[in-house]
């Protein structure tokens, strides 16, 4: 999709203040949720922002203080393991998402959620099915989350070598299990994901 189409939904709706969420960290075993919050200025065109899992990792890095410095607004938020376990992951994300809105500097008229799930922000809200290849606000907030989680997990395979959280990030790559059955699990990991694993040992 060309980055001029990436403001169709914008455009659609004749508002302003159109803010993006997405998440990134859903599916992995360990480490937190982590969500962000975008405000673009109207038809940014920021090139090359996409969908941030269609981007490499170098791509991302260019584009994370591209979007920071550009952005009318932006915020990011976390969820705990401990808390994805208490709430669930559903829930858990959005606790990130709205800690996200949070830290907006401005109010947005309508926040755009990637996904098919809303629930109560305190404003109007609208979700877009792969919105992150849709939306220019959503993939940049996609990318923003990605990023940061990314470092997150980066500084967390310092603290526990031994699972190897720098190459696969906390999701379920063979060499994790692998070293989930020879070292069972550390403090970050998501004990309600690894259930199933530990019930069939």
């Amino acid at each position: 999709m060309s980055e001029l189409t990436m403001w169709e939904i914008e455009d659609s709706l004749g508002l302003h203040l159109i803010c993006g969420v997405d998440e990134a960290g859903r599916g992995p075993l360990a480490g937190p949720v982590c969500a962000a919050a975008v405000v673009l200025p109207e038809h940014l065109q920021i090139p090359g922002l996409t969908d941030s899992k269609k981007l490499t990792d170098k791509k991302r890095r260019e584009l994370f203080p591209i979007i920071q410095e550009q952005a009318v607004a932006y915020g990011i938020g976390l969820a705990s393991e401990q808390e994805i376990d208490e709430i669930n992951i559903l829930q858990a994300t959005f606790l990130a998402m709205g800690r996200a809105l949070e830290q907006l500097s401005v109010r947005p008229e309508i926040a755009l959620i990637d996904g098919n799930r809303e629930t109560d922000f305190g404003l109007p809200v609208k979700t877009v099915v792969k919105g992150d290849s849709l939306s220019a606000n959503i993939a940049a907030a996609s990318v923003l989350a990605k990023v940061t989680r990314d470092n997150l997990m980066l500084e967390l395979a310092q603290q526990y070598p031994e699972y190897g959280f720098d190459i696969h990030k906390g999701y379920g790559t063979k060499a994790h299990y692998e070293a989930l059955r020879k070292y069972g699990p550390c403090p970050i990991h998501r004990r309600s994901f690894l259930k199933k694993f530990y019930g069939e040992k």
